[in-house]
């Protein structure tokens, strides 16, 4: 670590090439040129290659194909055919590059193409020779190449002399400007032509634009979706002539006069490389960032005006956030009553679009290019609930209650509760909203009393799936507008929940009911340290943690700042003490001691209440000069923090600061712990609960640098930052991300464990996608298909067999990711224990060094946080939504099928256990023939028994699903096994089945997703399907059975048709008093279905005839569901009372439900050891 001070003036990023192209044409302009004239078509072609190839390419590879694909794919469904219409296509479509499977579903296309070289190019490209494969092999008629624009006079590029084809005789299902809309102006006309070639009469069709760096605006259109890549980057040869290519293009003309023209192009490259960045990676390139956008519109793009002739609107508004001010909505409604709020949700619902809504407006994304707005500002009143028993809930008593409305400010609420003596935990700025508080709120409070979404009891919304008006919770009845709904208990919990920190995603909130606080008054004291190296920055922050943070009571907290100043690096602490004991003018108490002796005297203390309190923090008046005169904007991410004394964490911080692009940047930690933690993770959809700190990453630039190089290079440096502190975080703050691309990874780790349960809410409470521009939720299904985890000893080759299997599954076309769970407690260690984490991850002799440490390390984080296993898994899993299999090595966790499978409901889990004989491993030890698994080991201890297979499966209280002998040297076996064993899960006759199985909502009763799996012997084929999957997928050997046990109703069928192909006999299971004597009975808890239906549910026996198995003959027991597990635990509990041992009994189901944990059930009983097998996997009831 360098000892040394170091400084870093302002940097800006590479430009990008909209301020390129300003650049060049200045440059023109100042040398007063000559004449300008349009680039030839070699000329244009040229430079349209440059652009394309080298890193362009990722642009297309990452972000217009995959966003194309998405588009394309409902309109596949609903299309024999589709018909397309290309503008500007260049030398090649990128249909193209499209899957196959929606390429052949293009059966008519169309271009304009006014470049006579690209135009011929074209031609020639769709005339491949068919053993090649063509482009668009389902054409059913030439491609219709027009060399000609598409302009606005002459929209069908026809001359006079051709067809005579007019606009509503043309009609296309997608017209697809896939290369920007450079010179189409005004650009909104040019989509109103386009529109006109939809077929109006039919839904689906859609005008889609990819833009290259730059803005659009299109006044009056409304878009269907929208979304950015900014990462794109275009790679230039730093070559005279390609300069001289490039430049010209994209400036887009050259000079008429030669000499001109040549002093012009030594002008410009001279710009190119001013302006270009370089990188040891791409040695004798240039870089510019190259951002671009996709916009969507459909036959509604047209429908705004049926929108703003009912409800009040405004043509633009200020917000607080600069990057929000940059978007160009497509309008603004300012609703006065709760029915123009529902007017404007009934009317996205109709024309199937999305909205934002505007509450404080310090979001990035409460304004979006081509959407609507929906600004709750006139829904401003505060209402305080003096304490009574309420007559809307007389079982709930309170001690004072807030109302504040959607269109309120944190300083609005403060200002009239604090004039009744109370206040509520909300966050630390007086103008943030809604969005805040329904998304977190982390205020000075919040060790105290919690985060501020932890104070809401109830809320009034219009919901987005109906447009209805909701209330939930306790909302007084004289707050709850006229015609509000209630739900029934199941879905108001369900709602209540997720608003409480992921409130955004699932309604348009009207008002808020919070629980309130006595009033108190804040001791503010603050220190300010000049550090001299980076050294005492770690130390520091390091005594700040130890000796200051994690001493205070919860009614305090202290939060630190890393920023640079006068040319030195500072370390600003302000401590917060609350108390409701009023110190009017009384002179201030002593800091603790255990903070003096530490920090020494305070440089300066103040008392004040809760509005006082706004301007305490630090960055409003102790640094540079203050952010808070309005000369400033900022961006900013946050990551939650534990134990930054860590050498890596510390370490991360500091670099942070010091690769700052503006002086004005800096870091804000604020304190955690108390109630926010002492909260369970599932306890409110905000599930981030385990942290010290909030690290705030904030970007600060000149107001007047909006929108220029600077304010992205400080953007960009928020974003690398956190992507450096990933690694050691326990989440991130949903509140600040939105659409942008780049937080779709940091949204991964927002909501800790409920991922999986908002998903599924979102899928019901805004099925229409209206609010999809908030913090990304994951669509569900949102897991792998099948999930595979690789369990065994050290040195058994879990590893190296889990590479082979997955090159298996992707021999056959279907993506499939092996990662190690372990890998994140590396991580965590390596951060608290200053461990080198390349070595830890890729070096085994280091690796083995440290494992005593990390398995000591592990277990003591177990014991803090007893559900780190889970978040582990779950930050896995939400790492490889993108492919179809996962295969999991690194677990630790005994029976993890039965602990995780609830947490992925919609996902299969399999657990594949690995044994080697002694001989192998010592193999893998590095023995002669090679390692067998170069990233697994023991310790310098070998098995005693030499003899002995490495297995402990007949002691654990668990089964793994399979078990692998990893006995034999090289890929053969292993291959065979995924082919035998795991290819299986992934066959289309799964699909099959699970496409008979119909979803009935609200059945037995409301909220409840039935699935009618007996419909499966209702289908033609159905039973003889389902039967054959059930003898196929049987991991057992069928002769060693000597019969099938089953239980009325839905056993009997399945299992009836299953003897009759494995010629077994029948073991029936039956309600008391339908057997003849002699029988064994049982008493048996209510099935999960009978539970919900029932209104009063009884326990009831169940029976089998005694002696029906001969004793020691295994036994297979065949069921439709396994859900709860209450009834199999019955079952397995009868068949023991007959004298038949758990282990020689075996379960396969039709359907299994993961999320009511019914192999938990059974593993609580003492049937863990028991093999259960299930075809399908469902996630609802």
């Amino acid at each position: 670590m360098d000892s040394t001070p170091t400084i870093h003036s302002c940097q800006t990023d590479i430009a990008n090439l909209n301020s390129l192209k300003r650049a060049l044409r200045q440059k023109a302009t100042a040398t007063g040129s000559s004449v300008k004239q349009r680039l030839s078509d070699i000329q244009y072609s040229a430079g349209f290659n440059i652009l394309v190839r080298g890193l362009e390419w990722v642009t297309y590879r990452e972000f217009i194909i995959p966003q194309l694909s998405q588009l394309l794919v409902p309109l596949s469904h609903s299309r024999s055919h589709i018909s397309v219409l290309e503008v500007g296509p260049g030398p090649k479509s990128i249909l193209g590059h499209l899957p196959s499977q929606l390429r052949r579903k293009v059966g008519r296309y169309a271009a304009f193409e006014p470049n006579d070289l690209n135009a011929m190019n074209l031609e020639k490209w769709f005339q491949i020779p068919a053993e090649v494969g063509l482009p668009l092999p389902c054409l059913e008629s030439p491609p219709d190449i027009r060399r000609a624009f598409f302009d606005l006079d002459n929209p069908t590029g026809r001359d006079g002399a051709g067809t005579g084809a007019r606009t509503e005789d043309e009609k296309y299902d997608v017209i697809l400007f896939c290369h920007s809309m450079y010179g189409m102006k005004p650009p909104h006309k040019f989509i109103e032509r386009a529109l006109a070639f939809l077929d109006k009469r039919l839904e689906g069709g859609m005008v889609v634009v990819f833009h290259r760096d730059g803005t659009l605006d299109f006044p009056g259109l409304v878009c269907h979706r929208t979304t950015s890549f900014p990462a794109g980057v275009v790679s230039v040869a730093d070559e005279d002539e390609t300069l001289d290519q490039f430049a010209a293009f994209i400036a887009g003309f050259t000079i008429q006069d030669v000499d001109t023209n040549e002093a012009i192009g030594v002008e410009w490259r001279k710009l190119c490389r001013a302006l270009g960045r370089r990188k040891e990676t791409h040695a004798g390139h240039l870089l510019f960032n190259s951002p671009s956008v996709m916009v969507a519109f459909t036959r509604h793009a047209t429908m705004l005006s049926q929108l703003t002739a009912h409800v009040p609107f405004k043509e633009a508004k200020t917000v607080k956030n600069r990057e929000a001010c940059l978007h160009r909505p497509a309008s603004i409604i300012r609703p006065t009553e709760v029915q123009h709020v529902q007017r404007c949700v009934r009317w996205a619902l109709e024309h199937r679009v999305g909205l934002t809504v505007v509450g404080g407006g310090h979001s990035g994304h409460c304004l979006w290019p081509g959407v609507v707005s929906v600004d709750m500002d006139a829904f401003d009143q505060v209402h305080i609930i003096t304490p009574r028993k309420d007559e809307g809930n007389a079982s709930l008593r309170y001690d004072s209650l807030v109302i504040a409305e959607a269109g309120c400010k944190t300083g609005d609420i403060i200002h009239k509760t604090l004039a009744a003596g109370l206040t509520v935990a909300l966050g630390a700025r007086p103008s943030v909203g809604a969005g805040l508080w329904l998304q977190g709120g982390i205020g000075h409070l919040a060790r105290l009393h919690g985060l501020a979404c932890d104070a809401i009891v109830g809320a009034v919304v219009v919901s987005v799936a109906s447009g209805e008006v909701l209330y939930i919770g306790h909302v007084p009845s004289q707050h709850r507008p006229v015609g509000t709904v209630r739900l029934d208990d199941a879905a108001e919990a369900d709602l209540l929940w997720a608003i409480k920190g992921a409130g955004t995603n699932f309604g348009i909130v009207i008002s808020v009911t919070f629980m309130a606080h006595p009033a108190p008054t804040y001791l503010t004291r603050n220190w300010i340290f000049p550090l001299c190296n980076d050294l005492e920055a770690q130390h520091r922050l390091s005594e700040f943690d130890r000796c200051v943070a994690k001493e205070l009571p919860w009614n305090c907290s202290a939060d630190a700042y890393l920023y640079w100043d006068a040319g030195q690096l500072h370390l600003g602490v302000t401590m917060f003490e609350a108390t409701t004991t009023a110190l009017g003018l009384e002179p201030p108490l002593p800091a603790p001691t255990s903070v003096s002796a530490v920090l020494g005297p305070e440089d300066h203390s103040i008392t004040v209440d809760g509005i006082g309190l706004f301007e305490m923090d630090m960055y409003m008046s102790g640094m540079h000069g203050g952010h808070g005169s309005g000369k400033t904007s900022s961006f900013k991410r946050c990551l939650f923090l534990n134990d930054i004394r860590a050498v890596n964490v510390a370490d991360a911080l500091v670099r942070a600061i010091q690769t700052r692009p503006s002086p004005l940047c800096y870091l804000h930690l604020l304190q955690g712990g108390g109630v926010v933690s002492d909260m369970a993770a599932d306890a409110a959809a905000f599930g981030c609960r385990d942290w010290d700190f909030a690290c705030v990453l904030t970007g600060v630039w000149p107001r007047d640098q909006d929108g220029t190089e600077v304010s992205r290079a400080v953007m960009q440096w928020v974003y690398k930052a956190v992507e450096n502190l990933l690694p050691y975080c326990s989440g991130v703050y949903g509140a600040d991300l939105g659409p942008d691309p780049r937080d779709a990874a940091l949204a991964t780790k927002a909501f800790g464990p409920n991922r999986p349960r908002l998903a599924r809410l979102k899928r019901k409470w805004d099925p229409y996608h209206v609010l999809a521009y908030t913090c990304p939720l994951p669509q569900a299904p949102m897991e792998p298909k099948l999930i595979i985890l690789v369990t065994g000893e050290h040195c058994t080759g879990k590893d190296y067999c889990a590479e082979i299997w997955t090159s298996v599954f992707t021999k056959i076309k279907i993506t499939a990711r092996v990662v190690s769970i372990s890998d994140l407690t590396k991580r965590e260690y390596a951060a608290a224990s200053g461990a080198d984490l390349n070595l830890l991850l890729q070096d085994r002799t280091y690796k083995e060094q440290h494992r005593p440490a990390l398995t000591k390390f592990f277990e003591s984080q177990v014991r803090k946080r007893p559900r780190l296993p889970e978040e582990h898994f779950l930050n896995v899993v939400y790492g490889a939504v993108d492919v179809d299999v996962l295969l999991i090595t690194g677990m630790r966790d005994e029976a993890p099928v039965a602990a995780l499978s609830h947490l992925v409901p919609d996902s299969r889990l399999l657990e594949v256990r690995v044994e080697s004989s002694q001989n192998t491993w010592w193999v893998s030890r590095g023995g002669d023939g090679g390692a067998v698994d170069g990233t697994e080991s023991d310790d310098n201890k070998g098995p005693k028994d030499t003899n002995t297979s490495r297995s402990h499966s007949t002691a654990r209280d668990s089964r793994p699903s399979l078990i692998f002998k990893n006995d034999t040297m090289g890929t053969e076996a292993a291959e065979r096994f995924a082919e035998d064993s795991l290819l299986p899960f992934v066959h289309g006759d799964l699909q099959r089945l699970a496409n008979m199985v119909r979803s009935v909502s609200d059945f037995p009763r409301p909220s409840i997703e039935f699935r009618h799996v007996l419909g499966i012997s209702q289908h033609p084929g159905g039973l003889s399907l389902c039967t054959s999957l059930l003898q196929n997928h049987f991991s057992g050997d069928w002769a060693d059975i000597g019969a099938l046990a089953c239980c009325e109703a839905g056993g009997f069928i399945y299992a009836s048709a299953l003897a009759t192909r494995v010629d077994l006999p029948l073991v029936l299971i039956r309600e008391a008093g339908k057997l003849p004597p002699p029988i064994v009975s049982v008493m048996k808890s209510p099935s999960h279905i009978s539970w919900s239906a029932s209104q009063d549910p009884k326990k009831e026996r169940i029976e089998m005839n005694q002696d029906a198995v001969p004793r020691g003959a295994p036994l297979v027991v065949v069921d439709d569901v396994l859900a709860t597990g209450t009834t199999l635990c019955a079952v397995l509990e009868l068949l023991v009372e007959a004298g038949i041992g758990a282990e020689d009994i075996s379960v396969m189901v039709v359907a299994e439900f993961p999320a009511h944990r019914g192999r938990e059930l059974l593993r609580r009983r003492g049937y863990g050891g028991v093999n259960i097998q299930s075809l399908l996997v469902f996630g609802g009831a």
